[in-house]
């Protein structure tokens, strides 16, 4: 049996250690932890869980999670994190496009369960008995356990779908290869071991929260301390309790944390390090929570094809430099020509994105159109815009299919979006292209605010900023912004939100 896999995830200097910590419930130890993966392991076995076949697991985040994650690799089989929050339709499609052999649920009514029962989909409820997992059929707990098949570094290990920002979701299947090299590569860059505590604030069921956050850091040997969501009134007390060094999130929680830190009486010398990923974490807003909370921030960035991490900012005393997402960190990143022919750019010249390495996948899921048009002369376009400096920084300059192309002159949200963010009385901002019958497209955007104020003043404010053709036409104040379930703002949702265009 090969040992890069993620049956071998677990290697931790102490047994003892506390693995998984679940405020106001159980706290587990790495012998504790392994133990019941084991145990779960092989009662999946025994019910008939197929090597190479697909498992939804459909659980909030909880222990239940980590222990049935790790199970379901242990017996071969792949494990396809869903978000509880979907649709039954949802549950349907991602269920149907991964070919799923079986649903775990919580226990109760809940959609999963009734899709998986329409498709005729096997379901297994999981709960928790004092820290030992309980899994029934049929309302009959599972008992009978069997020898699982250990899976090999070449088998899929976890089957995920992209976010489908430019089309249908695409299912991606990722090899236990893939994920251990991403792990490391994470832990490696940040350094982290035993002696890290990390506060799990992203779902599980997504590769920043899962990989970035949880996986990486039980790798290292240090402790997981997993609340069942995120909640800023109780994210300081704890990180005290726990001692945590670090934590992972997107930049919609880092905004919240800052708008809370009085409230909350948040120190002002708090983590590690503060990780931040999944989208654009504006220059304003990096200078504000290291002055605040008195950590360096590092700004990363990933994508699902990828295992999640490509690159990132480096530790103290590397230089963190604002608006860009550092360095690569065990990947090859390159800019390619913008026609994709494969011509890669010079330093310093803006194309698309692409990268190289043993984390990314080998293609999507019975998808060869993508595939085709994904891969070029062995590299994975990514779909972002960006340039690389002479010390290999890379900055994003926005989703290639997201810039917005206003009488011929291309527009980066991005751009748009921080200048906006250093206003004042501006808290949170997303700017996007509007149809237009003059220009084809315009620029629209939509502001949180923190203080008062009014678009008349944010639009004087931008032309003293950016270029005319740049100042948004129109600027909604709104309470809140649409996101995913990640805490993503999809700029293709907002025209609907905001213009009723859609």
């Amino acid at each position: 049996m090969s040992s890069n896999t993620l049956a071998h995830l677990l290697n931790p200097s102490n047994p003892s250690d506390d693995a998984i910590i679940i405020p106001d419930g159980p706290t587990i130890s790495y012998s504790q932890y392994a133990d019941e993966i084991e145990r779960v392991a092989g009662i999946l076995a025994g019910a008939g869980v197929m090597p190479g076949r697909p498992v939804s697991i459909i659980l909030p985040n909880s222990l239940e999670f980590m222990i049935l994650f790790l199970a379901v690799a242990q017996a071969g089989a792949v494990a396809a994190p869903l978000n509880s929050e979907y649709t039954i339709e949802e549950f349907k499609f991602f269920m149907q496009d991964a070919n799923s052999q079986l649903a775990i649920v919580p226990e109760g009514a809940h959609k999963g369960r009734d899709a998986a029962n329409e498709l005729g989909i096997t379901v297994i409820d999981a709960s928790l008995d004092n820290g030992s997992l309980v899994l029934l059929e049929n309302g009959k707990t599972l008992t009978n356990s069997s020898d699982p098949q250990p899976p090999s570094e070449e088998d899929v290990a976890l089957f995920l779908h992209t976010s489908g920002t430019t089309s249908r979701p695409k299912g991606v299947p990722l090899t236990h290869a893939n994920l251990m090299k991403s792990i490391d590569n994470i832990k490696t860059h940040y350094e982290l071991t035993p002696e890290d505590t990390s506060i799990i604030v992203m779902p599980l069921f997504h590769v920043h929260g899962l990989m970035g956050a949880s996986l990486s850091t039980l790798n290292s040997g240090g402790s997981l301390v997993i609340p069942p969501r995120f909640s800023a009134s109780n994210f300081w007390e704890l990180q005290k309790t726990n001692s945590a060094t670090w934590y992972s999130a997107v930049p919609t929680i880092h905004q919240i944390l800052l708008m809370r830190a009085d409230e909350e009486n948040a120190p002002h010398e708090s983590f590690r390090f503060i990780r931040s990923c999944s989208s654009a974490l504006a220059p304003a807003v990096f200078e504000r929570l290291e002055n605040r909370f008195g950590s360096p921030v590092l700004e990363a960035y990933g994508m699902t094809e990828a295992s999640h991490q490509m690159s990132s900012s480096p530790m103290p005393p590397g230089k963190r430099i604002p608006g860009t997402v550092g360095q690569a960190t065990g990947v090859d990143i390159a800019i390619m020509d913008m026609e994709a022919t494969g011509k890669l750019q010079n330093t310093g010249d803006i194309g698309e994105v692409v990268i190289k390495g043993d984390n990314v996948m080998h293609g999507y899921n019975n998808n060869p159109e993508a595939n085709a048009e994904s891969f070029v002369n062995g590299w994975f376009r990514t779909g972002d815009q960006g340039f690389l400096d002479s010390e290999g920084y890379l900055s994003l300059t926005g989703r290639i299919k997201e810039l917005i192309n206003r009488g011929g002159e291309k527009i980066s949200p991005l751009e748009i979006d921080g200048i906006l963010l250093k206003h004042p009385a501006v808290a949170e901002a997303v700017c996007f292209a509007v149809p237009d019958e003059k220009y084809g497209e315009v620029v629209h955007a939509a502001v949180v605010l923190k203080s008062e104020t009014d678009e008349d003043a944010i639009r004087t404010y931008c032309r003293d900023e950016m270029a005319s053709f740049k100042v948004p036409d129109t600027i909604y104040i709104t309470d809140k912004l649409p996101r995913t379930a990640t805490g993503k703002i999809q700029r293709r949702h907002m025209v609907e939100a905001f213009t009723k265009l859609g």
